[in-house]
């Protein structure tokens, strides 16, 4: 029998996320582009790919990895600009040293994302909400810019709550209410659940939380695998993930779109390379090395796929990689059909000599009766 974790001191939890960030800092920077559909992204003429847009591009379908050239085609007074990364990375730390005026239990998912614990925390308040109002005002008056802020008792329900309010919301979701608004979320917004799943899913039926809290645990395993414990927790608002102060990456990777599509498999395999060659630079900054290489392909036509080969001798040089990869490469229809991106992406790392691996997001049905604090105020 499983041990029951230890919910008599619950948790509170802040989920921070920039509204339309690298957008919202080249609005701040360029008072012109203020009002207008903007977007940060690559030229359209050289096949880029937007980052992120502004609330007004929203509206017209302009969305985050999407191209630019389809992006120009949804708003033709779309204005795109080149992303300014150093900026991005200096409001960061701003945002960062915000947040670890309330707490150091942080965990960065990204440069304008972040889960906070505040359970206990530096400016002794009992109220989460009133912390997550201090932070959003604390990150109005340094940087100029807004945030959305989820308050929760868990790390899923916080993630879920600053996203329902946006933009510069707020939405505090308590344990007395949790059930309730999971049973109404729609099943594309559980965690771990991709575009690819959704439709899946929906096609089974599931179109709610409501609808997976009602599915029996085989048939979760059937779906999920490992991870149905997970999800028959999520789905009746549980998730003891705690918030991870140290992050472990789980891959490394990178790609390129091509501004004239390639048909021949011997300029696909020297335009993976340079590819190669960055992941093992990553590689030996960080004394790691990876067992699961992983081919991405982008036909003319858009449609995508990739191949992946998981090998017991560790990865870390670029001649194995791309012998690797040229493998991968034959069993796609590359050659057969042009090219307009090439991708590698190197998973399963670990420590160089080190049996390490990285953690797994996966779970059991508990055997206990699942609990959630009703008591605790947030």
């Amino acid at each position: 029998m499983s041990a029951e974790p230890d919910y008599s001191q619950p948790r509170k939890i802040i989920h921070v996320d920039m509204d339309a960030f690298f957008a919202a800092v080249e609005e701040r920077d360029f008072p012109e582009y203020q009002g207008k559909p903007l977007a940060v992204g690559g030229s359209p003429q050289r096949r880029g790919v937007i980052c992120t847009a502004n609330y007004i591009a929203r509206r017209y379908g302009v969305r985050s990895a999407l191209s630019s050239y389809r992006a120009m085609q949804l708003c033709p007074d779309l204005r795109i600009v080149f992303p300014r990364f150093e900026a991005y990375q200096s409001v960061s730390r701003q945002i960062r040293a915000i947040f670890a005026e309330v707490t150091d239990v942080i965990e960065p998912l990204s440069l304008d994302e972040a889960y906070l614990d505040v359970t206990q925390n530096k400016l002794g308040r009992s109220s989460a909400t009133h912390l997550a109002q201090y932070i959003k005002r604390r990150i109005l008056e340094e940087t100029g810019l807004t945030a959305s802020a989820g308050v929760s008792y868990n790390k899923f329900l916080a993630k879920v709550a600053s996203d329902y309010q946006k933009p510069n919301g707020l939405c505090v979701i308590p344990p007395t209410q949790a059930v309730d608004f999971i049973a109404r979320l729609p099943i594309g917004k559980f965690y771990g659940i991709g575009k690819k799943t959704e439709p899946r899913l929906i096609a089974l039926g599931l179109h709610t939380g409501a609808d997976l809290r009602a599915v029996g645990f085989e048939e979760m395993q059937r779906l999920f695998g490992k991870s149905a414990g997970f999800y028959y927790g999520l789905s009746r608002g549980i998730d003891t993930r705690p918030v991870e102060t140290t992050w472990v990456r789980k891959s490394i990777g990178a790609e390129t779109t091509f501004a004239e599509d390639l048909s021949d498999r011997a300029e696909m395999m020297q335009a993976l390379a340079p590819l190669a060659e960055e992941i093992t630079d990553w590689l030996t900054r960080h004394n790691t090395v990876g067992h699961t290489l992983t081919l991405k392909v982008k036909y003319a036509d858009f449609q995508q796929i990739t191949r992946s080969r998981t090998v017991s001798e560790p990865l870390n040089t670029v001649p194995d990689m791309l012998a690797l990869a040229e493998i991968l490469m034959t069993t796609t229809e590359a050659g057969a059909r042009q090219v307009r991106l090439l991708g590698l992406s190197l998973s399963k790392l670990s420590a160089m000599e080190s049996a390490m691996a990285p953690k797994l997001l996966t779970a059991t049905l508990p055997d206990y009766q699942l609990k959630i604090p009703l008591a605790l105020n947030l």
